[in-house]
Formats: structure tokens, sequence, C-alpha cells
């Protein structure tokens, strides 16, 4: 049955980059980059297979088991815009096949005056050569690397800036996972292209990494009543854990009122949390949302914008007032 699948995921990208991708390149006059073309379709390929999975899995889950009706239908709607631009978008993995022959020439250059190269997957010849313990420790370095990142965003106050829109959300659901800052967007993928250019990663091992990390961060955003159990919760990140991320206050204000730190950055495994003392294991479902856009006294009353421009804009506009500002 995998075998049939793959097949026929192989004739179907084979097929598009043949009949509308390889021609439009060497169209536009850029015949040098046509292997880099045919992995994109795959990563184009493999998010249209998302968008299908993630609507037939996680809208019926949403309308079985909510934790809260949905009060502004539009805001749903504007987050599955951004899903289908950066699932069917090209950012992550362009990022990471540029990056490739720049790096690559850099390896050669630091060979030629004695560094070797490093490669995570050599790292214990013998079991590490194997695919899917290469695979696995991919994703641990991964993620390791995205607890990091994502704890930069909210402690970082340009970051925050950016990263404030994806928490402005009052009504999580299944594509709230890709509402964020283009420009957040494009800073995290060239930085992870280069962690994994860097770690040795395969452009087909990283298309999978990266869908497999988006498909379950698409059910921890899920407007679902869905934990782990107790120790379920340990291994894996819930959307009852990341929820509690979001709760207004608690999820990114933990150091009080107007200050920046906060809980539960783990993008897969909860373990980082737990070893860097940022765990948050609530037994509630909380509501969302940031304080400042409540209205006073409890908050500002901030506007984040409806429509996807409007945010864009605001984001950049919270970059600047914030980098001024010695409290968010």
């Amino acid at each position: 049955m995998i075998q049939t699948i793959s097949d026929l995921f192989a004739a179907v990208q084979g097929w598009l980059f043949q009949t509308l991708v390889q021609p439009l390149v060497f169209f536009i006059g850029m015949g040098e980059f046509v292997e880099e073309a045919f992995t994109g379709t795959e990563f184009v390929l493999v998010g249209l297979c998302e968008l299908v999975i993630l609507f037939l899995i996680l809208r019926p889950l949403e309308s079985a088991i909510p934790v809260h009706p949905i009060t502004d239908p539009r805001a749903r709607w504007n987050d599955f815009i951004y899903t289908v631009l950066q699932r069917l978008g090209v950012i992550p993995i362009v990022a990471f096949l540029l990056l490739d022959p720049a790096l690559s020439y850099l390896s050669e250059a630091l060979h030629l005056e004695g560094w070797g190269s490093f490669n995570l997957d050599q790292i214990w010849p013998g079991v590490t050569d194997q695919a899917l313990v290469s695979f696995l420790l991919y994703m641990v370095v991964l993620d390791l690397c995205e607890y990091v990142y994502h704890w930069a965003q909210h402690n970082v106050r340009w970051m925050w800036a950016l990263h404030s829109l994806h928490h402005s959300q009052q009504n999580m659901n299944l594509w709230s996972d890709d509402r964020n800052h283009m420009l957040d967007n494009l800073f995290h993928d060239i930085i992870f292209g280069l962690i994994a250019v860097f770690i040795g990663v395969e452009p087909s091992q990283y298309i999978l990494l990266v869908s497999l990390s988006r498909m379950l961060q698409s059910l921890q955003h899920a407007n679902v009543r869905i934990h782990f159990g107790r120790i379920g919760e340990y291994l894996l990140v819930s959307p009852r854990f990341h929820r509690t991320h979001h709760a207004v206050g608690l999820g990114h204000e933990s150091r009080g009122r107007n200050s920046l730190g906060g809980h539960n950055f783990a993008v897969l495994f909860p373990i980082w949390d737990v070893l860097f003392r940022t765990a948050h294991f609530s037994q509630g479902f909380a509501m969302t949302g940031v304080r400042d856009q409540l209205p006073p006294p409890a908050g500002k009353g901030r506007d984040y914008g409806r429509g996807f421009w409007m945010q864009q804009w605001l984001g950049v506009k919270r970059i600047v007032e914030f980098s001024r500002r010695k409290v968010r």
C-alpha cells in the first residue's frame, strides 16, 4: 500500500514537473536550477497533500470536540490563506536549495585549508547510517534548534514584534500554525535551511522533516479538546500543552505583566521545556490571545489587523515601535 502511494506520488510529481515546471524554468532562463525545481515540485505537492489530509482529519474533529465556538469565521479563513501560501509556497525549500551550493563551496574551501566536513548522520557509524535512525537524529537536533528559536521569538523584542501576530489569534484553529508574518517566515526558513545543510540533511529528508513537523503543529493549534495523557504529555506536544503557550498572560508573560518570558516553547518534544524549566502542564484549555489586544483596562486594545495585508503592515510598524520601548 505504501509503495503504491509512493509510486503514485512520484508519477504525479514527474508529470507536473515535465508539463508545467520544467518548461517554465527554461522559459524564464533559469535552466541551471532545473534540479532544484524538481525538488521544489515535490515540496509543493507534499504541501497540497498536507492541506487535504488536515482538512479531512482535523476539520471533523474541530466540529466534534471543539474547545470553544469560533466567534470570528473570517479570522479562520484568513489563517487558511496563510496556510495555503506557506504550504504551497517555496520559501523553505528555496532557502535550503540556494544555501546548499553556497555552503558546499565553503565546505570545499575549508577542506583545502585542512578543515574536515561535518555530517551528523556519521556521528555513530553502523547505527546512524540506517535511514530511520538518521532521520530521527535530524528530527531531534532540529527540534532543539526550534525550541531555542521559539524562545528567542518571545524574548528578543524585534522578533516578538513579528511573532505576536501568530499569538493574536483568539480563535485558534487547524490553520493557525501558519499565521505568521512573512518576514518571520523568511528569517526562520533561512536559519533552518542553514542548520539543515550544515548538519548534512539531504533535500528529500528535509522535505519530509518539514512536512511531518508542520502536520503535528497543525494538530497542536487545532480547536480540539485533546491531550495525550499523563505520560504522553511529556513525550509529544499536545493541543492542550501548546494552547497553554498561547494563553493570555501565562503563555508568554511568565515574568509578570508587560514583560517578556513564557512557557511551553517546544515544537515537537516537551522534553526541552522540562530540561530548561519552561514547562507548564496545565489541566485546562486556556483562551488565547495577546494581553495588549484586550480592551482597557486589561489591555491596550492594540489592533493586529483582520486581513492579510493589514496584519503584515502592522507587524512592520511594531518592529519600529517595540525597538524603541523598554516593555511591550
